[in-house]
């Protein structure tokens, strides 16, 4: 492996201007290709194996047309303080408004809330619906400034006004500045790690490349594969932050190889060697366990996952090729401006602040390995109150209209009015199809938290009814979710008392089922991307206590990292200050989102760092001191890619969507803590304690794994003494 790559990092070098041509012709390949490629269809996600899946199956099924993915407004309508809708003047108001919108040119109904029933009982809140016979990306200006004009005119009659729904729903874009922000950030700590510009430079230009590739494979594909701009935002996400990382060990191996002698090309060649070696096997598990994501079975996360460990493909390539390339233009730009002021490179020695750290940890590794466990511990315990759903209107800042529609709903007809449960009856088997339905309507009713129950709609054939029990409690609420629990349990019951069938869905329950189904598939999915990624480090590392450590020590991050999401975004804990305009429960598939993408990551940081001590030590250095060797030269390169993962992933929270501002949070509390506590301080006091045993492996078992030389050896063997002229010949380059 690492005399593969050294061979192709010298061919890059040589051959650098074929290098940055190919890869010049990928991007503007993937460019054309994404500006000749249609629309995506945002249809809705297919999410099989649960009830709520299959009951919108069934609805489909029996009523063609049903689910269709039209856009629609909810026009919701609140009388002044003492006023009812119902008075003339305002009644007036409304009915001039669903005149109005119901002359759109897309819309294909307006619902007057007088005739529908759509008033509160109080008569202080009313709503329209008014429904589009095109998707919400499809709508036109004109149609959106036709139906604006509408609801302006029923404001200025007095009503209060306000609009949930997807035809004028704003939709936030996660990109632009948090990306600026983030390469902004990675740009000031590249520049003080390296202290040249052409060196901070050159992994911000190879990372902009690769994720302009990768975003445009996503536009370009999406149609196809129907990708969502959420896909792609992670893709980026992802994408710029392995990418600056990346190609910065490279560069950065390749001044240590500069520092040794090395003449430009032999020192690109050992960098691809031995970082590209690195960079290969922590890009292996970043895609391991992004496409270990397609095992939890729903379409939208597989989706998600494969995208971003695309993304990770291409940062690796360029991180092989792309950047020895650039050295071969810049072979002494990228070195300190030290170096190329004095014409020579001294390589890198005595002691540094990794290395100082690193002794530190030593004397003291019991009282390091316990603070770092019991901090984390402590982050971790907000786990136990985690609440999963998928946070929706409730969650949006009240200055926006979508936050205030819901929250006249709620206040105009119950909590529950925002998330009624579907219920769709097949009595197909009945002998008395409506007697059947009436009974499982009754039933339903009776249940305990169940308000209200709409009137039963049959299909032409008569064999199957669909209706609304609307719950006492809110979507987000758990008593909502025991409820949609006790119905579906007192089912077998209510069946063989009817002879007809029935199953709960509508966005509630199945909010409720993706939850319990990602809570179901996390401990599979653990165990399939831990033990692949054992394999690998155990391959890599040639050790069984170091790569049991690595998941010990990602167990922890990850769970500190989740146990802050939720004492943000769920309890509040400085919410303020992140702008969460409302606490709520935690994305349903977040945890494991969040599981996948950070063990990549953290196994990044553990192939770094130790790769280097290991190499310490197969090199004849004693346990401790190839822990002391492997920081003083790795250390702060890690910590720099720290902080920049942490810059790219923290941008993103001030995006305007709440699922990207979760993610953004999440990921870089995760970088932190993995980063800077596992790494930095559980992982040498854990080697430290150790000793010789670290590296412990059985001879049987030893034979029968493959050598990857991960280390670089035999490029150590075979590399080129550091000459005088050559040195010279180098510093005039």
């Amino acid at each position: 492996m690492a005399t593969f790559l050294c061979r192709l990092g010298q061919l890059a070098f040589r051959r650098r201007l074929l290098s940055v041509l190919l890869w010049v012709a990928v991007l503007a390949g993937a460019g054309v290709a994404a500006a000749l490629a249609p629309a995506a269809d945002d249809g809705a996600e297919s999410m099989p194996g649960i009830e709520s899946q299959k009951a919108f199956d069934l609805l489909e099924q029996r009523f063609p047309g049903t689910t269709a993915n039209g856009a629609s407004a909810r026009v919701v309508f609140v009388a002044p303080d003492g006023q009812k809708v119902t008075a003339a003047a305002h009644r007036s108001a409304i009915e001039k408004f669903v005149g109005e919108a119901a002359d759109g040119s897309q819309v294909s109904s307006a619902v007057d809330p007088f005739k529908a029933r759509a008033v509160s009982r109080d008569g202080s809140t009313a709503y329209s619906t008014v429904s589009f016979d095109h998707r919400a990306d499809d709508l036109t200006d004109t149609s959106k400034r036709h139906l604006e004009r509408a609801i302006d005119g029923a404001r200025d009659s007095g009503l209060t006004v306000e609009v949930g729904g997807t035809a004028l729903a704003s939709k936030p874009a996660a990109g632009g500045t948090a990306e600026a922000i983030g390469i902004g950030i990675a740009a000031v700590v590249l520049l003080l790690t390296f202290g040249s510009l052409a060196a901070a430079g050159l992994p911000l230009l190879t990372a902009v490349v690769g994720v302009g590739i990768g975003m445009a494979s996503v536009l370009a594909l999406a149609n196809t594969f129907g990708l969502s701009s959420t896909t792609g935002t992670l893709a980026t996400m992802l994408g710029l932050a392995v990418g600056i990382d990346y190609a910065m060990f490279v560069v950065s191996r390749y001044r240590e190889e500069r520092g040794k002698g090395h003449a430009p090309q032999v020192a690109a060649g050992l960098a691809a060697g031995t970082a590209g070696s690195a960079v290969v096997f922590a890009g292996l598990t970043v895609v391991i366990a992004l496409a270990g994501l397609s095992v939890v079975g729903i379409p939208m996360l597989t989706k998600m996952g494969l995208a971003a460990a695309g993304a990770v493909v291409i940062a690796v390539l360029i991180s092989l090729t792309l950047v020895p390339a650039l050295l071969g233009w810049w072979p002494n730009a990228v070195l300190a401006r030290s170096a190329r002021r004095k014409g020579r490179i001294e390589e890198a020695g005595g002691r540094n602040g990794g290395s100082r750290w690193a002794g530190f940890v030593l004397r003291r590794p019991a009282a390091v390995l316990l603070l770092s466990v019991v901090g984390l511990g402590t982050l971790a315990v907000p786990v136990m109150d985690l609440q999963l759903g998928m946070p929706g209107d409730e969650v949006k800042s009240t200055s926006t209209t979508e936050r205030r529609a819901y929250d006249a709903l709620a206040k105009g007809f119950g909590p529950g009015f925002n998330g009624p449960l579907t219920i769709v009856v097949d009595a197909k088997g009945a002998s008395d199809a409506k007697g059947a339905v009436t009974a499982i309507s009754e039933k339903i009713a009776a249940e305990k938290g169940v308000v209200s129950v709409s009137p039963a709609r049959f299909n032409p054939a008569g064999d199957t009814a669909v209706f609304a029990a609307t719950p006492a409690t809110g979507p987000s609420d758990r008593k909502t979710q025991d409820l949609v629990g006790t119905i579906r349990d007192h089912r077998p019951a209510v069946d063989a008392g009817t002879g007809a069938t029935f199953e709960v869905t509508g966005t509630t329950a199945l909010n409720i089922d993706m939850s319990e189904k990602t809570q179901a598939a996390l401990i599979p999915y653990l165990v399939v991307v831990v033990g692949l990624a054992f394999v690998l480090l155990l391959v890599v590392f040639r050790s069984v206590l170091v790569p049991l450590k690595a998941a010990l020590g990602f167990l922890l991050s990850v769970l500190a990292a989740l146990g802050s999401v939720v004492a943000v975004f769920q309890w509040g804990y400085g919410a303020d200050l992140l702008g969460v305009a409302e606490t709520g429960p935690i994305m349903n598939l977040m945890p494991i989102f969040l599981v996948g993408i950070v063990f990549g990551l953290a196994m990044d940081y553990e192939v770094f760092l130790v790769a280097r001590i290991r190499e310490a030590y197969v090199h004849g250095d004693p346990p401790g001191q190839a822990v002391t060797t492997g920081f003083r030269h790795s250390a702060r390169v890690v910590v720099a890619a720290a902080l920049i993962m942490i810059a790219v992933f923290a941008g993103f929270i001030g995006a305007g969507e709440s699922m990207i501002k979760m993610i953004g949070f999440g990921l870089a509390a995760a970088v932190l803590l993995d980063a800077f506590v596992v790494r930095m301080a559980f992982v040498p006091a854990v080697l430290a304690l150790l000793g010789r045993a670290a590296w412990w492996l059985p001879g049987w078992l030893d034979r029968l794994l493959p050598t990857v030389d991960v280390e670089g050896e035999a490029l150590t063997r075979e590399a080129p003494g550091a000459s005088a002229s050559a040195v010279r010949e180098a510093a005039r380059l």
